[in-house]
């Protein structure tokens, strides 16, 4: 079984009264649906598997809820508070004293610390070893989306804005995340691999000449798509409506999964993304036509000017 963030999983299902149990794994773990839907089998459960995509709580396989009586989403906290859902996330630990490269990073004596949902439990940990190095950590609340205090999602940086502080230290994979955290709140943003075990400075500035790059192309565009997904934690439907009164140019598109092929089969020009808001920014290579963030829209508009850029969140 995977190490899970709750081990009363099996206690959950029997106080649920379920008979059939629907699983949804995200893409880099679906493997272990199999082993999981045996333990269930064996305890009496009828055990349906969701082949559909899922890259994240926001992605729920709501359709399978028609077949069974509760959905196990496996690998996320939850977003929203959609029912008959069981929330059961990873949790990774983390080697805390890894950690000491990053002293030589920080600037000052009092720093925010944000996560993502696997390591939310070390933040306690993790605060104990900078107190002992005379370095105040400042753990937030998030906003819905984010349930767990410290946490940041791609879509919400709350838990990082709530810290009020001008240095801030991320810890996780990739860039997205302290790029996103850097954008949100203008702060200097130390990155920590817990895996690579490496220390980096987020810096926006590529990313921001690379979306401005977009908005300009964007700008010669004689149609563009305003894309309303179908995802349960992503359908902004008004304010796709509002962007589309933006412009005689635009026409809302509804669809459910947003791939290259779909896209290039409409034929827009341009689109502008209210989905998640990583297409935009981390999948824009994979797009054949640019990807517009809303604001980066507004933009385009008129109706916001670049020096008022933000990055763009699910609230």
């Amino acid at each position: 079984m995977l190490k899970t963030q709750n081990s009363d999983i099996f206690l959950r299902l029997e106080n649920s009264g379920a008979k059939t149990v629907a699983l949804q794994f995200p893409e880099g773990i679906k493997r272990e649906a199999i082993s999981f839907a045996e333990e269930l089998r064996k305890k009496g459960y009828i055990v349906i598997i969701s082949g559909e995509p899922c890259w994240g709580a926001c992605d729920l396989d709501l359709d399978i809820l028609k077949s069974a009586d509760v959905l196990v989403h496996y690998g996320h906290a939850p977003v929203d508070d959609t029912k008959n859902i069981i929330y059961e996330f990873l949790r990774h630990d983390i080697d805390i004293n890894s950690l000491e490269p990053v002293l030589g990073s920080i600037k000052g004596k009092k720093i925010g610390l944000v996560t993502t949902i696997q390591h939310v439990h070390e933040l306690e940990r993790i605060k104990v070893f900078f107190a002992e190095k005379g370095i105040e950590c400042i753990v937030s609340k998030g906003g819905k989306r984010t349930p767990y205090k410290g946490q940041v999602l791609g879509c919400s940086f709350e838990a990082a804005k709530n810290t009020g502080c001008n240095e801030i230290l991320f810890v996780g994979t990739g860039v997205f995340h302290p790029l996103g955290v850097s954008l949100a709140t203008g702060a200097r943003v130390i990155a920590f691999d817990p895996y690579m075990k490496e220390v980096r400075i987020a810096d926006p500035d590529r990313l921001l000449r690379q979306r401005f790059a977009k908005i300009e192309k964007a700008r010669s565009a004689g149609s563009f798509g305003i894309i309303l997904s179908k995802k349960s934690g992503q359908k902004r439907e008004e304010l796709a409506e509002r962007l589309a009164s933006l412009s005689d140019k635009a026409c809302i598109i509804s669809i459910g999964e947003v791939t290259p092929d779909a896209l290039l089969n409409l034929g827009f020009d341009a689109y502008v993304n209210t989905a998640c808001p990583r297409l935009a920014y981390d999948d824009q290579a994979r797009f054949p036509r640019p990807m517009l963030s809303p604001a980066e829209f507004e933009i385009v508009c008129k109706v916001r000017d670049w020096e008022d850029y933000k990055i763009d969140e699910i609230n």
